[in-house]
């Protein structure tokens, strides 16, 4: 299992943690899975009212994909076949908040996470970045999620620059991503205390909440993820082309906000 999932009843708070820190918990095919196992699972579990998102480790809340992971796609441009579209809560149908605590590096797919949490707690080791253009690919679903939290210019900073950049815990909260920022190693404990408070709600306004928020963006959101199969499929460098440039990749040569 790639996933610990642990719940208190008298709380009625849930833990998710991505447990595959030796890859920097970048998400396998499996990973995603487990993932979309686990939000269609609370969707009927009326003892979890509330849910923390957290990777195990500490050097990463989530890498995203993980390169090793095997995705076949088909030759047209108009189908394509992203393994991360259900790993968010959202994509499976589930109303219950859920609050991302991030350590340390968080980039590409993990956006897809973060654009489906109510809100993220970071704690200062936090970075940000979004390294699709560096490896010759197009940042689609990463950049659309974003565009939800973050002011335009600064999505457009983070994508264009790839991993020349990354932005800092205090950064992310100026521009919106980040709620709050905590000392380290302190965003869990953070996060579920803001998760117990929005448990001992009732329920049923809490969960009719978090639909009213996310009706207010999913309109505009859909029209955008609808376009990026096509942008991704005519905009990528060829597979091989991505991996010469990935084993390239330089350490060290980024600045961080």
């Amino acid at each position: 299992m790639s996933l610990r999932v642990s719940a208190d009843q008298d709380t009625g708070v849930a833990v998710v943690t991505l447990d595959r820190p030796h890859r920097l918990n970048a998400l396998d095919l499996d990973t995603a899975a487990e993932l979309t196992s686990v939000w269609r699972t609370f969707r009927y579990d009326d003892t979890v009212r509330a849910v923390v998102l957290t990777g195990a480790g500490g050097r990463a809340f989530c890498t995203g994909i993980d390169r090793d992971a095997e995705v076949p796609q088909p030759p047209s441009p108009y189908m394509m076949d992203d393994p991360l579209l259900r790993i968010g809560p959202k994509a499976n149908d589930l109303w219950k908040p859920v609050i991302a605590a991030v350590a340390g590096m968080a980039c590409g797919g993990a956006f897809y996470l973060l654009g489906e949490a109510e809100f993220v707690v970071a704690d200062e080791t936090a970075t940000f970045f979004d390294p699709h253009t560096t490896y010759g690919m197009v940042s689609a679903y990463e950049s659309m999620y974003l565009a939800q939290r973050m002011p335009a210019g600064e999505v457009a900073r983070l994508a264009l620059m790839g991993t020349a950049e990354r932005i800092g815990a205090r950064r992310a909260y100026e521009t919106g991503l980040v709620s709050e920022v905590t000392a380290p190693g302190g965003a869990p404990a953070a996060a579920r205390a803001c998760a117990e408070v929005i448990a001992a709600q009732p329920a049923e306004a809490v969960q009719g909440t978090v639909r009213a928020l996310w009706a207010a963006k999913e309109a505009s959101l859909a029209r955008c993820l609808a376009q990026a199969p096509q942008l991704i499929a005519l905009g990528n460098l060829p597979a091989d082309r991505q991996t010469e440039l990935f084993a390239g990749r330089r350490a060290g040569g980024f600045r961080v906000r």
